[in-house]
């Protein structure tokens, strides 16, 4: 029949329903580029040409992953720098001289300053240990304790949603002086974003802010900043069209406003005025003034000042420093490598705790990392463990100066503990002396070792390795936009 339709007479052989009849079934969309299946998240389809399917095989261990971003926690945990080796590298304890070449004045005198913390005896060590231990708790204290206690009990939502809103303002108060800092950060990046006519201005404006700051004026800061700050960058964006630097910085300085205005005392007040108001909670905080709770904030362990937290701070000045471009591309790899090494144990995917015990003792520097997961609390056959709830773990990555990487794997259990070592070459000589010297210390602090072995190093035990919990995570929800 002809095809009334067409404009021309079919051409023989290229007729439509010949040519859907040539098609193989078995023809593999995988060697075909121009099959592209249906975005289905229901059902798993073959490989096909899109192009922004990602094939971590062919794009290497290095490529960032957009299907996942618990995978991309693992393959960063993978890919982390040693923090004990690459602070070794920063560090020379002689005289509190820093020897690394490429390093401008101040970066040297930050991590200078840093050296001379690492002074320490078994005393000074215990504090500053115990130090670091108080500064990664936010929420410690008797008030925290009773707050949590609260919200585990509550039968109310909104109970608990003003328990958080108190938290929150909590920690945005506590974090004021970072929160300055971010602000000022962000108003001098955008001012070298700016041309020089606009960027004169917004200067001039960030001079106040510091004297403000300065004298802890907080509502004449925040005034400054809405009345003043955001629409002179309004005028500029709108006068100019520039969506570049600045207009991404001044999106940043916005949130950083909103924890200024939420970490006020006014705000803070008000809020824990709120949790007084609910009779579960009426008469354990109704006896808690304004003067009191503020005193009870300011004598949390969060909010005392220990070495650890002066150490934390003078590496941080430094690393801030080089990743501004101080100093040589050695110096600012270096902290490149050593702030990534520190996000990826802070990650919310990381389910155990990370501390840096970096000294100097005897005349010789150590460098070391400890994870500690304190409900280890997994089945071991053939050591009695059973299981017990009380099973914890750490592992301890130390690398000390002329001796080289010691891997230390402690599971404690009750009064039991079982320490597995493992040890440089140079040391390995001397294993036997060292699994002796090592009972002999479990026993004198009233422990029982269940098996101490010292052995040679053959690799790097990995963190997965000692810690599988970590991989627990992929039985949540492990997308990623």
């Amino acid at each position: 029949m002809p095809d009334l339709l067409g404009a021309t007479n079919p051409v023989p052989g290229y007729d439509g329903s010949m040519s859907n009849r040539n098609i193989g079934v078995a023809q593999d969309g995988a060697q075909n580029s121009q099959i592209q299946n249906v975005t289905d998240p229901s059902r798993v389809t073959g490989a096909d040409g899109r192009t922004e399917q990602q094939d971590a095989g062919k794009l290497g261990d290095s490529a960032v992953r957009y299907d996942s971003n618990f995978q991309t926690f693992l393959q960063r945990l993978k890919e982390a720098a040693n923090l004990p080796q690459e602070l070794s590298r920063l560090f020379a304890g002689r005289e509190g001289t820093v020897v690394l070449s490429g390093m401008s004045e101040g970066i040297a005198a930050e991590l200078s300053k840093a050296l001379e913390m690492l002074k320490m005896d078994e005393g000074e060590l215990l504090n500053f240990l115990s130090g670091q231990f108080k500064a990664g708790t936010r929420f410690g204290g008797a008030l925290f304790a009773l707050l949590r206690n609260a919200y585990a009990r509550a039968g109310s939502e909104g109970v608990r949603g003003d328990i958080l809103n108190f938290l929150k303002s909590y920690s945005d108060y506590s974090s004021t002086g970072h929160i300055e800092q971010n602000i000022l950060r962000n108003m001098a990046g955008m001012a070298d974003a700016m041309p020089a006519s606009w960027g004169e201005k917004l200067r001039e404006l960030m001079a106040l802010l510091e004297n403000g700051i300065a004298a802890g004026d907080r509502k004449g800061n925040l005034a400054l900043i809405q009345q003043r700050v955001f629409p002179y960058m309004s005028s500029y964006v709108s006068h100019t069209h520039d969506l570049g630097t600045a207009r991404g910085l001044l999106s940043l300085l916005a949130l950083d406003v909103a924890r200024y205005e939420n970490g006020s005392l006014e705000k803070l007040l008000e809020s824990f005025h709120q949790l007084s108001g609910y009779g579960t909670l009426k008469n354990q905080l109704g006896g808690i003034d304004d003067e009191a709770l503020l005193q009870l904030l300011k004598n949390s362990q969060f909010a005392q000042t220990s070495a650890a937290n002066q150490f934390a701070d003078h590496l941080t000045a430094a690393a801030s420093r080089a990743l501004r471009g101080e100093g040589s591309a050695e110096m600012q790899q270096i902290f490149q490598q050593l702030v990534s090494a520190m996000l990826i144990n802070e990650s919310v995917y990381m389910p155990v705790n990370h501390y840096m015990i970096p000294l100097e003792m005897d005349g010789r520097m150590l460098f070391s990392e400890l994870w500690v997961d304190p409900d280890a609390g997994e089945k071991e056959e053939g050591r009695g463990g059973g299981g017990r709830e009380n099973t914890m773990r750490f592992l301890f990555k130390i690398d000390v100066q002329s001796l080289g990487l010691f891997d230390i794997i402690l599971t404690s259990r009750d009064q039991e503990v079982d320490i597995r070592i493992a040890c440089p070459q140079k040391v390995a000589p001397f294993s036997k002396q060292m699994e002796q010297a090592v009972s002999q210390i479990i026993a004198r602090n009233g422990l029982t070792p269940t098996g101490v072995s010292v052995r040679k190093m053959e690799r790097p035990v990995a963190l997965t390795e000692v810690f599988p919990k970590i991989f627990e995570g992929k039985n949540s929800v492990n997308v990623k936009a």
